[in-house]
Order: structure tokens, then C-alpha cells, then sequence
């Protein structure tokens, strides 16, 4: 080995088997062994071939936790004619990187031997260390691959990014987790089967479940419940829902403040308010609230969405949030979330407009590609002699003297006469105002 063995051997493949966890002993060796990610790893794909012809590009494995980003890459160092390197971004730094890279320069060097480097873990790497892998990916030492629970958009550098192919992994479907209990219940050499366990079909309802997609959450709460009961007198230990239940505990809500999880949610939460779907809008609610979002920042959202998707349709909307975030920031959470609720379903079931955003639309693009005209002497307000004598004021109309309190008059510059920004629809509240309007300015503004 030309490398030390930090870099060469993953920590349980040093283990004694029986030390290991449940799940490292489980974890597929081949593809033939792989469960799921057909869309990759299936006889005839792309990305499988190129493998198995040991033709790698510089990749990105991106999917969630337990989906076999890992377990790939190993799947790859075993077929593979490449040294493979393999470093963790929770504990390696920009010295552990240049070793590996080093010995990859030296290596090809001398043997023509290429150097696959495994980073698992990359979005903890920052941009100083992710620099410092860039030059040898574009030069050919190294064949990049890394690992990462957070969309690559946000966690790589755009270079890195660019030099790699990004390859989607999925959560793992109810079935595909269990088929890899069951295969960890009935494996004698790696997994349980000489421990006799038998699970009762509730208990791995329960824990395909509540794995959300997890393959390695599912094994090690299996381990867990099957060290936990005594065996028979026949040496059996039957895993029953109560104790799959105990060994899970709380799940844990996949989240990211920061990451994809966090704009996904909040984009979902969004457009459930917009579809006027109450039941929708406060799920997302929940899982947002739930995984430890902070209210604060949905509290502004829901504002914004009072202004942009309903608007005059129900004036009463800017009105509801606006008091939900001052709840919040009064009595905090828990209870804060009740008011939070109560916004969320009175924005999902109230009328819906967007003609005040797109109105404030039409004056941005106006103001930003338009002439900067001063305001109309007769709109400007006559403080002084000098400015009474020069105009300012003149000929300009008192609404409340006139039958109504409205007068027509024009209020825009000159350039703008006649434009109109503001196109109420007929839902809500907003059908009143185009009647008023339409009464007051006829078809110029009805």
C-alpha cells in the first residue's frame, strides 16, 4: 500500500466483524447485492458500465442519508483497476488531502496507476479545501468522487462542480427497505440469522415505516430490538411492534435550515396556501415547525404571502399574519404554533390575488427602464413664496370639494399618462374596488 492506512481502509472494514454494526456488516459488496437506485446501478445502465469498464469521471453522489452513497463508492473501489483513496470530510483537512494527492502524482508517475479519491461528506469541506482538490481533478491525478446529503448547488464550488457529473440518488421505497431486513434477518454469515430473529409483520410495517427511506436507521433499530429480547426455550427471539417502537424512538425529521430540505419545504408550504389547500398548508406547516425551523422566518413568509398571492382580495390577510408573528415573538413555541395554524388556514381558504404584486411589478420595471421625471408642479406642495410664484400647486384639485370626494385629475408625469398598474380581479374584496373604480374613472380605470 502506498498510503497510510487512514486512507485506505474504512474504519469497520478494520473492525472485527463482530464489533461491527449490523449495518456496515450488511452493506452490499457487489451490485448484484446493491438494493435500489436501479436508475444507476441496473444491468446495461450508463453509469454501471462505465464502472465495470473502469471508465470513471469525477462524480457526485447527492441523495439522502442511508440511500448507498457510500456503499457505491465501495462497490466501485472493488472493481476498479484505480487506487482508491477514501477520506471523511468531518475529519480531514487540506494536509490529508495533498498526501492523498501526492501519492496519486507518484503513483501514476511511476506505475501509471490512477488514483480514485473518496470524499464522503464533501458539503463539510469549505471552499479552501474543496479549492484545493480542484487543480488535480482538472489535471488527471486524481478521479474525484464525493459524497453529500445537501443539494451540490449550494455545498460544492461551481469549478469542482463543473468538473463533475452529479449522479441523483433516491430515498429508498418501503419495499426496497424491506427486503433489506429481511435479507439482514435471514443472513447467516453477516447478519442475524443465527440468532434465530423472527419479526412479526406489524413490527416491520412499523420500522420500514418509520426509517423514512433510511436503510441504515431500519438495521440498526433491528439490532437494537433483537438485542433486546431474551431468547426462547428454542433459542427464537421474536421482535414484537413494541419493541421495534422503543428502539427507534423518536424519529428524526430529515432537515436543513440552510439546504435543500429548508426551500423545499417552505416552496411546498407556499404553493399548498396558493392552491387553497388548507389540510396541505398545514402539514408542511407541521414539518417545517416540527424539524426545528424557526418560526420566526415562517411568520415572514406568510406575510409575504398575505401581499403577493392574496393581497386586496382580503385586506384582512396582512392583518391575521402580521398578528401570528407578533404571537410568536410574544409567547414563542410551542404555543406559538397554534397562531401560526391559524394564519396558514385562513390564507389557504381566503380568496386569492396576485394583481397588487403584479402591479408593484409594473412600476418596478417602469421606474428601473424609464426617465426619472420630477413630479407634476400641481401634485408638488407650495411651502414657500418662491415656489407658490413659480407653480408649484397651481391648478391642483381638492378631492374633498367635489361631489363624492373625487375629482379627475392626472397624477402620473406626463410620459405615464393614462397607465394603469393596478388591475383588480373579481375575487373577494377586490370585486368592490373595480366596481368603485370603474365609477369613478370609467373605463380609464375600471
Amino acid at each position: 500500500m502506498d498510503n497510510l492506512p487512514l486512507f485506505e481502509m474504512p474504519p469497520e472494514e478494520a473492525s472485527s466483524p463482530q464489533s461491527m454494526p449490523l449495518a456496515a456488516r450488511m452493506r452490499p459488496r457487489t451490485f448484484g447485492e446493491f438494493v435500489g437506485q436501479e436508475h444507476l446501478v441496473a444491468e446495461g445502465r450508463v453509469f454501471r458500465t462505465c464502472i465495470e469498464a473502469d471508465r470513471l469521471p469525477s462524480m457526485v453522489f447527492w441523495g439522502p442519508p442511508g440511500s448507498g452513497k457510500t456503499t457505491l463508492a465501495r462497490i466501485i473501489a472493488s472493481v476498479t483497476r484505480a487506487q482508491f483513496s477514501s477520506l471523511s470530510a468531518v475529519s480531514a483537512g487540506v494536509a490529508d488531502l495533498r498526501h492523498v494527492i501526492a501519492e496519486g502524482r507518484k503513483r501514476l508517475k511511476h506505475s501509471g496507476q490512477k488514483t480514485i479519491l473518496f470524499v464522503d461528506e464533501i458539503h463539510r469541506f469549505n471552499k479552501a479545501q474543496q479549492d484545493a482538490v480542484l487543480p488535480f481533478v482538472e489535471d488527471g491525478t486524481v478521479t474525484f468522487i464525493g459524497a453529500t446529503t445537501e443539494n451540490p448547488s449550494f455545498e460544492v464550488i461551481a469549478p469542482l462542480l463543473s468538473r463533475s457529473r452529479v449522479f441523483r440518488l433516491n430515498p429508498l421505497s418501503h419495499e426496497q427497505i424491506r427486503a433489506i431486513v429481511e435479507r439482514a434477518i435471514h443472513d447467516g454469515e453477516r447478519g442475524l440469522g443465527k440468532l434465530g430473529v423472527s419479526i412479526s409483520e406489524e413490527a416491520l410495517r412499523h420500522l420500514v415505516t418509520a426509517c423514512d427511506g433510511d436503510a441504515r436507521i431500519a438495521l440498526n433499530a433491528l439490532e437494537m430490538a433483537a438485542s433486546a429480547v431474551l431468547p426462547d426455550g428454542e433459542g427464537s427471539r421474536s421482535v414484537d411492534l413494541s419493541t421495534v417502537e422503543e428502539a427507534l424512538q423518536h424519529r428524526a425529521l430529515l432537515y436543513d435550515k440552510t439546504g435543500e430540505q429548508h426551500y423545499d419545504l417552505i416552496s411546498a408550504l407556499h404553493k399548498s396556501l396558493r392552491g387553497s389547500d388548507p389540510d396541505a398548508s398545514l402539514y408542511w406547516l407541521g414539518r417545517m415547525l416540527e424539524s426545528g425551523e424557526d418560526p420566526l422566518y415562517i411568520a415572514r413568509r406568510l406575510v409575504r404571502f398575505a401581499s403577493e398571492d392574496v393581497g386586496v382580495a382580503d385586506p384582512q390577510a396582512l392583518v391575521i399574519t402580521v398578528a401570528a408573528q407578533q404571537a410568536v415573538h410574544f409567547i414563542g413555541l410551542p404555543e406559538g404554533s397554534l397562531a401560526l395554524a391559524q394564519a396558514v388556514v385562513y390564507l389557504a381558504a381566503a380568496p386569492k390575488s396576485n394583481s397588487l404584486y403584479a402591479a408593484y411589478s409594473r412600476v418596478q420595471q417602469d421606474i428601473r427602464n424609464g426617465p426619472n421625471e420630477p413630479v407634476p408642479l400641481h401634485l408638488c406642495n407650495p411651502v414657500t413664496d418662491l415656489m407658490r410664484g413659480t407653480g408649484y400647486g397651481k391648478g391642483y384639485k381638492y378631492a374633498h370639494d367635489y361631489p363624492g370626494h373625487f375629482v379627475r385629475q392626472q397624477n402620473l408625469p406626463p410620459s405615464l399618462e393614462g397607465r394603469r398598474y393596478y388591475l383588480p380581479g373579481e375575487q373577494g374584496y377586490e370585486r368592490e374596488i373595480a366596481d368603485r373604480l370603474k365609477k369613478w374613472w370609467g373605463e380609464e380605470k375600471g
